[in-house]
């Protein structure tokens, strides 16, 4: 009778931890999920289809002085927490882009409903985009926040800018799939105007924070749509690694 006890006991057991993993699973968001909200977080009216350009500055703007921008830039995520995601205490700590906003980091300690919550300025009044953007695109960006954050400051030197490990030869083997697009020198596309071009080594070298995030989450309204890679199973190394080969692309 003892055994019986014990057998199904052990089996209550097995069961109940099989059903707690299959509900944290479950929970879990999808990989273009998380890509999407990436994209909410560089630059939200152009990663959703049919979202009107916010007028004016970001309500919260007026309580910094250091940055001089206006307007559009005012309201991008990553202008006030950093493509680092470390605000003050990250590379937008000092310079024109200054702004004395804390990073975001610490939102992987909270839930989705509570990042979501802040969005919506549970918080801060000001900082409330739930006039801008529907559920779906609060929960896409909540769940990067979530899940999407890395903390790029072991990763990436302040100081040279290069990655701290990475194999650039198994970069330019991966980096085959951005060559459609960029071509092998990454000057097929011109981010920045005739005079001051900007390509995708400009932008390894100058900018490695913003070349990570970008290539882990794509492009905010491109077409064709960039490919994300967390949604290509691309882990923080890969990308790494992609930005030590682009860093020795040509920036004219």
């Amino acid at each position: 009778m003892k055994r019986e006890v014990i057998l199904w006991t052990c089996v209550a057991f097995l069961l109940t931890g099989v059903a707690f993993a299959t509900i944290a699973e479950a929970q879990v968001p999808s990989p273009s999920s998380i890509a999407a909200g990436g994209r909410l977080y560089d630059k939200w009216w152009k990663a959703v289809p049919g979202v009107k350009e916010p007028a004016g500055d970001h309500p919260l703007w007026a309580t910094q002085t250091t940055n001089k921008r206006k307007g559009l830039d005012t309201w991008r995520c990553k202008e006030c927490h950093g493509w680092d995601y470390r605000g003050k205490d990250g590379a937008y700590g000092s310079g024109s882009h200054k702004t004395g906003f804390p990073g975001v980091l610490a939102a992987q300690a909270k839930s989705v409903d509570q990042i979501k919550a802040s969005l919506k300025g549970s918080s801060n009044p000001k900082h409330n985009f739930s006039p801008a953007l529907d559920e779906t695109a609060l929960s896409n960006l909540a769940n990067f926040l979530k899940y999407g954050l890395v903390d790029l400051a072991p990763a990436i030197d302040a100081k040279t800018k290069k990655p701290v490990k990475a194999d650039a030869t198994r970069g330019k083997q991966l980096a085959v799939v951005c060559t459609a697009c960029h071509g092998p020198e990454g000057k097929k596309l011109n981010f920045g105007t005739p005079d001051k071009p900007e390509y995708v080594g400009s932008v390894a070298k100058e900018n490695p924070w913003e070349f990570v995030h970008k290539v882990r989450a794509g492009q905010p309204g491109s077409d064709p749509a960039m490919p994300a890679g967390v949604e290509m199973g691309w882990g923080l190394q890969e990308v790494l690694d992609i930005l030590a080969y682009s860093q020795t692309l040509p920036e004219k």
